[in-house]
């Protein structure tokens, strides 16, 4: 399970280059909150391709072990989320909660999901492809 964690690191990487990517391009040209949403998209395909080698290389052991996978993933990131929200930016708490409200346009929620369910369905689909 550790170097499940350890695999969480290089996503961080990914989200800080996504955000870069977004503020230097499309944010100048859109809303807020349509960029938010277009870069949400756009990391959760790269962080799906990411995870998806991750669970090809290093398939986990079995579906229970997936979802262990995808739940310590998301506990890691709303637990980075939160200490950078409220600890290094200085944001209320409010503020931080705001980004899962999904009735304000906020999908961050979606990609949680996405990424507690992302290696059991890679992990699902390469026994079937191995199956077949």
């Amino acid at each position: 399970m550790f170097r499940y964690v350890l695999a969480w690191i290089p996503m961080l990487f990914i989200a800080v280059a996504n955000g870069a990517f977004r503020q230097l391009t499309f944010a100048k040209v859109m809303s807020e909150p349509n960029a938010h949403q277009l870069s949400t998209l756009i990391g959760s395909v790269c962080i799906g391709v990411f995870i998806w080698f991750i669970v090809r290389k290093r398939p986990p052991s079995s579906s229970r072990q997936a979802l262990l996978i995808g739940l310590v993933w998301v506990l890691l990131t709303v637990t980075f989320e939160t200490v950078m929200g409220l600890v290094l930016q200085h944001r209320p708490m409010q503020d931080v909660l705001y980004e899962y409200n999904l009735f304000a346009g906020r999908v961050w929620p979606l990609f949680l999901v996405w990424l507690g369910v992302a290696p059991w369905t890679f992990f699902r689909l390469g026994r079937t492809q191995n199956a077949a």
